[in-house]
């Protein structure tokens, strides 16, 4: 039996150990519609991708906001190669991507964590099964206005004392966070609740996923986010950090403190790749229908996907897995390994 992996401590290597595991694994535990597990076995290889002329068809992918820049940047490198195949690229938040996905909507869903035990149960009681396949490594990024001049730095507890569900209606002010800080109304923005980012951040800060106070400005469209917190002097905020790079000057990043060493870490990509910026860094998934991969077009797009997710999510300002997590990662494609390594895990437990 595999151990469940950690999402905050779960650095780039850790990931590649992981995913090394899981392919010397017999096969992945699923959970059955009952609630228990089925083992799913590995199924062969398609035939190999017919040529550009040959492919023609509709290829529907929705979810998460956070993974959209790297489908989106892969759908127009994609369509370059092979004109005839459409690619849409919707947001719905991770588990508004789920959502849809577990009903036939969607043959790939973005997410960026993994999926629940309650989705998983969904699809498996529709009849649909999928392959999981990590493709880059995020972090979370807490900012603030350009113009705030009081935080440069922000520990966990301080981000559970502003987000936690005992927060609402009580906690209002920078200077209930830190006395030396102004008396101003503490404006929150963050993830909407079909995010992956609301569920994460939740565990990660919180401590329970989707354990948070809900007075703030809500959106799964992390782009609103940028927007309110550049508007507001008194803003704190939440979202991918994809976004607060392509964003800087309109949002300052705030150094997190990591609970281990103590010492305050501004995300960035080197930050996240060593993994010295925790809790707030994860990776990020696609999700494949079984049966929409049985399609060509579906095939190829997928295979175009991990062999250039290195370089596109870089593009984009995220972090590439290594090599060798790709080549795992390929792999359980190509042998078509169904289910979730991932489903279920627990921020703070080490693989």
């Amino acid at each position: 039996m595999l151990r469940r992996a950690a999402l905050a401590g779960l650095t780039v290597p850790a990931l590649a150990s992981f995913l090394s595991a899981c392919q010397q694994a017999e096969s992945t535990p699923t959970a059955s519609p009952s609630g228990g597990t089925t083992m799913a076995t590995p199924t062969p290889a398609p035939a190999p991708t017919p040529t550009a002329q040959a492919l023609s068809g509709l290829i529907t992918i929705d979810g998460s906001s956070t993974v959209f820049p790297i489908s989106e940047a892969v759908a127009e490198e994609f369509q370059k190669q092979y004109p005839d195949v459409q690619v849409t690229v919707g947001i719905s938040g991770t588990g508004g991507g789920f959502k849809k996905f577990c009903a036939k909507e969607t043959d790939i869903s973005d997410a960026s964590r993994p999926i629940k035990d309650s989705e998983l149960q969904t699809c498996q009681q529709n009849g649909v099964e999928f392959i999981e396949l990590p493709v880059a490594f995020d972090g979370l990024s807490v900012v603030v206005n350009p113009q705030n001049d009081w935080v440069d730095h922000l520990t966990v507890d301080e981000l559970k004392k502003m987000w936690e569900p005992a927060a609402q209606g009580t906690v209002t002010r920078w200077n209930q966070i830190r006395p030396e800080w102004p008396d101003e109304p503490l404006n929150l923005y963050g993830a909407g609740t079909d995010s992956g980012t609301f569920d994460y951040f939740t565990e990660a800060i919180v401590g329970e996923s989707g354990a948070s106070r809900g007075d703030y400005t809500a959106s799964e469209d992390d782009n609103v986010l940028v927007q309110g917190v550049a508007g507001d002097v008194n803003a704190l905020g939440y979202f991918g950090l994809a976004y607060a790079i392509e964003n800087e000057g309109r949002v300052k990043i705030v150094p997190i403190v990591n609970p281990k060493t103590g010492e305050p870490v501004e995300p960035s990509l080197d930050t996240v790749k060593s993994g010295a910026y925790q809790p707030l860094s994860r990776p990020l998934f696609i999700y494949v229908s079984t049966s929409a991969v049985e399609r060509p077009e579906v095939d190829a797009f997928v295979r175009f996907y991990l062999e250039n997710a290195a370089a596109l999510s870089e593009e984009v300002g995220y972090i590439p897995l290594p090599d060798e997590a790709y080549q795992l990662v390929m792999e359980r494609f190509e042998q078509r390994k169904t289910g979730s390594a991932f489903h279920g895990v627990e921020v703070g437990v080490s693989i």
